[in-house]
């Protein structure tokens, strides 16, 4: 496999609503594996012609012969791919394309049968062939990691704890990586299909004028695959490591087309530099290739993208490139750079190999490295440093590696992450002749190089303790990453089953619970809290203490009720309602300012606009079959009834609300009437005023010029006598 081209293959998709709607017409034209594309501007100018190694033609329904599926793609491509993984190859597979191009369609697809992308169906043949396998020496393990990498800032999609962006570093022997980027381990296509789900929904999309949701960053989903073989009759056990890249780049974009402005624009700006860096990239890899000339610098490093996908390009794996085509004559520029974008990256050469027992290795390599260090600092008089350090770690427990998951024979990254903490003044007392750690940063700031050997030895101890973590650690670490998002989740009033699937909002069976009503019933029931045993505080975020159902709002206070859940000497669960004081909060229509027992279908509203209705499942069943008191209305509680009983209450008759605002209407309407009338009476009035003096005016002239005829014509009788 050494010396393999990139594999490269071109798929023209449908035309869209903003094509169909412009009357585009097909310029795309596909005759096995070659492509041609027309110049609209020029018909009779010749058709350029290209080749790949897969030509699909998409842009017709299924029933024409000609047409690609889903799952033909993946025949030609997934599943190479997934083949040089079980033979123990890198590969990478990305798809590239204007925005709107079918990028996404092609790598995700969609949740309908018949229409799943490249990367569930690889998932799922994954687990198929990993199910299939009879032998018992041959054991496996699947671990997952996706991020995003949005306007040069990477993201972990998986982890909800992981805040802001993560770092991306190189090491000497791993190359770049991503820092604390979770690798969360599967065991199941389930399970991945539940983490794609989630990266999926917290993926950054926004409408553009050519794509309605259009990827606004660049998508890595990373499959670590692991095949263990046990030799019975050497009883050693070897391991093969496959890393499957699966990209799915933002879409190439021009800011005329898209109508990019502001936020978007930028983010165009972004994705624009990275791609465009990309394509330095594989322009400067074709050249090598073509050995025309010796490039000595390739732009790696001037995109987050190309400096993650390095070994993917040109490196170590087997790669293969999907670029996505519109077959519409308003694209023809868009369209044309990917097809030579497409065709440079076919002259790729590659270099893959089989990773035969890298963490062995590696291992070995990184204790080689952290030995060199370590003699580095002490040949600088730095020795003791880590002794000191790792008995100041050892006594206060801060960092998690150096507590739960230590083993004998295993490295720690005690010594170096305790770099940063501050002993206590007992502490340094009882530990005869240890420094104080501001004197050892002293020591190390003014030590030439100390503190690059500090932070490389870190780096160095952090890796060989992942790399020396358990199969069964990694599950527990995923398990508490579930267990995490759940509780963020139920924080949120978003519920979730036992067996993972996310459903929204459900009624619990035996917990009692706080549902909202609103105004649109659609968004009425949505939300969900749970009353826990105990105290469970109401209240805004940033009140002093922290509050388990955040409100906010004029009349929310920072600490405004709280409900209590005891037992009773039955065993009875009952929920009781404290109000802060001066909070406004209302049971049932009544504003409280004591304690108050809450029953099942009792509405609560906090100030003016969170409307809650109380539910106790255990109870409810208990009154099923008794009357419905007065409290608990037959009637369906929603918004409206919860509003109507806050005014009926507080004495407020709507009906008498209602006709003495229809009389103050009336009595408005009947003044301004009136005031309208005068005014019109008042122009009547001026209007024939002037008409009477214009008459005026015309009689008067009239009369003179009458006046004037007469003594002309007696004038002109005196003449002529």
């Amino acid at each position: 496999m050494s010396g393999a081209s990139v594999k490269v293959a071109v798929r023209v998709r449908p035309f869209n609503s903003r094509e169909t709607g412009k009357d585009s017409k097909c310029i795309i034209q596909m005759q096995g594996s070659s492509t041609s594309i027309i110049n609209p501007r020029n018909p009779k100018e010749s058709p350029k012609s290209f080749s790949f190694d897969y030509s699909y033609w998409s842009h017709t329904s299924p029933e024409d012969p000609d047409f690609a599926s889903q799952s033909q793609v993946y025949n030609d491509i997934g599943k190479e791919m997934l083949q040089h993984s079980f033979e123990g190859y890198n590969v990478c597979i990305f798809a590239y394309g204007q925005t709107g191009a079918g990028k996404s369609y092609t790598m995700m697809g969609k949740q309908d049968k018949d229409h799943e992308g490249i990367i569930p169906q690889l998932c799922e043949d994954l687990f198929e062939k990993i199910n299939d396998n009879n032998n018992s020496d041959m054991s496996y393990s699947v671990e997952v990691s996706y991020m995003e990498i949005y306007c040069e800032r990477v993201r972990d999609l998986l982890n909800p704890k992981t805040k802001g962006n993560l770092r991306v570093r190189e090491h000497p022997l791993l190359g770049p990586y991503v820092e604390d980027l979770s690798k969360l381990a599967v065991t199941s296509y389930t399970d991945i299909a539940d983490l794609m789900d989630a990266g999926n929904k917290a993926r950054t999309v926004a409408a553009t004028n050519m794509n309605e949701t259009s990827s606004r960053s660049h998508a890595v989903f990373t499959i670590v695959f692991t095949q263990k073989r046990h030799d019975v009759e050497t009883d050693l056990c070897t391991e093969k490591v496959s890393k499957i890249s699966l990209v799915d780049l933002a879409g190439s974009e021009r800011a005329d087309s898209t109508g990019a402005k502001g936020t978007r624009l930028k983010e165009g700006a972004n994705i624009n530099k990275s791609l465009t860096t990309l394509g330095k990239v594989i322009s400067a890899l074709a050249e090598v290739s073509k050995k025309k000339k010796k490039s000595d610098f390739i732009p790696y490093r001037d995109s987050v993208l190309t400096w993650l996908l390095r070994e993917n390009l040109g490196g170590n794996s087997r790669t293969a490139m999907v670029a996505a085509l519109s077959p519409a004559d308003i694209n023809y520029d868009e369209t044309l750079s990917t097809l030579r974008y497409a065709d440079r990256a076919k002259q790729i050469k590659c270099n893959a190999v089989i990773n035969e027992d890298p963490n062995a290795k590696l291992i070995r390599e990184l204790k080689d490295e952290v030995t060199r260090l370590k003699d580095l600092l002490c040949s600088q008089g730095l020795g003791d440093i880590l002794d000191n350090l790792k008995e100041i770690q050892n006594s206060k427990h801060k960092y998690k590696l150096a507590s739960g998951n230590q083993r004998p024979g295993h490295f720690s990254t005690a010594p170096v992450g305790s770099l940063t903490a501050s002993p206590s003044s007992t502490l340094l007392n009882n530990q005869a002749g240890i420094q104080s750690v501001s004197s050892l940063q002293e020591r190390i700031m003014s030590t030439p190089g100390g503190e690059e050997a500090i932070e490389r030895l870190k780096e160095s101890e952090k890796i060989i303790a992942e790399l020396n973590e358990t199969w069964e650690e990694k599950l527990r670490k995923t398990e508490a990453i579930r267990m995490e998002r759940e509780a963020l989740l139920a924080e949120m009033g978003v519920a979730i089953r036992e067996d993972g699937g996310t459903l929204g909002v459900f009624s619990p069976k035996k917990t009692p619970h706080l549902v909202n009503l609103n105004e649109d019933p659609l968004m009425s029931e949505c939300l969900l809290y749970y009353i826990k045993d105990g105290i469970t505080r109401v209240g805004q975020a940033d009140a002093q203490r922290r509050q388990d159902i955040v409100l906010s709002g004029a009349h929310i206070r920072e600490e405004h009720c709280s409900f209590r859940s005891d037992k009773n000497q039955n065993g009875e669960v009952i929920v009781t309602l404290v109000p802060c004081e001066g909070s406004e909060t209302y049971v049932n229509g009544k504003r409280v300012a004591n304690p108050v027992k809450l029953r099942s279908g009792n509405r609560i509203i906090m100030g003016k606009n969170h409307v809650f209705r109380f539910n106790h499942p255990e109870q409810a069943r208990a009154e099923r079959e008794k009357t419905p008191s007065a409290e608990t209305p037959v009637e369906p509680v929603d918004w409206a009834f919860a509003q109507r009983e806050l005014l009926e209450k507080q004495g407020i008759d709507m009906k008498q609300e209602m006709e003495k605002r229809l009389q103050e209407m009336e009595i408005l309407y009947k003044k301004e009437k009136e005031e309208a009338d005068l005014l019109l009476e008042q122009q009547r009035l001026d209007y024939e005023s002037k008409l009477e003096a214009l008459q005026k005016q015309v009689e008067t002239r009239s009369l003179a010029a009458e006046t004037t005829e007469e003594e002309e014509e007696e004038e002109d009788e005196e003449y002529n006598s």
